[in-house]
């Protein structure tokens, strides 16, 4: 798949053209409100998902933020199916997490999932989409809900440009996010997230869960392969990091959705 390929897919989630002739598929654990976003000049719907435990336990959990927010929980909100996240986790009896879905921007969600522009598509404002997860809604949610709020116990999950996100927020911000689910990372977008890796002080316990598919794009496993030796270059040890490399995996909801329960597990293992 050509890399603008990547870009068209997700145009219909752009223009807002979400499936409206489904009906909710969500779980009663799936909550959702809105909360305004003034590095963004715009409010973003999240969804969050508590466990089933939840209610009656005095204990915190670990929160997973993760981008794409409409694809994750339910079929009415998303335009290509969504991840089922919700009915993975409904059925789990240990090892639960708090999700916090948050809306993409539609036609900003070049804008806001990237660090560096890209002389065609433009983009590179991730910062600000970074300042208002960080400044703004996880403050929110830490206030809300019974959260561990340690960066070990806090993930930062995306897929396509989110996986992009995903990862740029780790390394930027390690004191905040401790682990990074980055699933068909858009690397491609812009040669600068390497040289920004290169120059990125983290500590020795990041960790990374990297997944991608042959079938996605011509240079999709090289610029993972590449990243990965990177990062082992730079002393994240072979524990800290995955390389999931899927034979005929494709760019799509159905192969990330597929994928979560494996990764899920790992990177909540701390």
């Amino acid at each position: 798949m050509k890399h603008y390929q990547c870009i068209l897919i997700y145009f219909l989630a752009f223009l807002g053209m979400q499936n409206t002739m489904a009906q909710s598929t969500a779980s009663k654990n799936v909550i959702h409100f809105n909360i305004e976003a003034p590095p963004l000049d715009t409010s973003k719907k999240i969804w969050v998902y508590l466990p089933n435990s939840y209610s009656n336990s005095k204990e915190r959990f670990p929160v997973i933020y993760m981008t794409d927010g409409q694809n994750l929980f339910d079929n009415e909100t998303s335009y290509v199916g969504e991840w089922g996240i919700d009915e993975f986790l409904d059925g789990l009896s240990e090892n639960q997490a708090i999700i916090v879905g948050i809306e993409h921007g539609n036609d900003k969600r070049i804008d806001e999932l990237t660090p560096h522009p890209n002389p065609k598509y433009g983009g590179g404002n991730g910062d600000y989409y970074l300042d208002f997860v960080i400044n703004t809604l996880k403050p929110y949610i830490d206030q809300h809900y019974k959260t561990k709020t340690e960066a070990r116990f806090t993930t930062f999950w995306g897929s396509s440009l989110g996986g992009l996100m995903a990862f740029y927020a780790t390394l930027k911000y390690p004191d905040v996010f401790g682990n990074a689910g980055v699933f068909s990372p858009s690397f491609w977008f812009s040669e600068k997230i390497y040289d920004f890796a290169k120059e990125s002080k983290l500590p020795n316990t990041s960790r990374f869960y990297f997944l991608i598919g042959t079938e996605e794009s011509e240079t999709g496993v090289a610029d993972q392969n590449k990243m990965v030796v990177l990062l082992k270059s730079k002393g994240v040890t072979e524990e800290n990091i995955v390389n999931n490399i899927i034979e005929g995996g494709k760019h799509n909801e159905a192969f990330w959705k597929s994928q979560f329960a494996q990764a899920y597990s790992w990177l909540i293992k701390n």
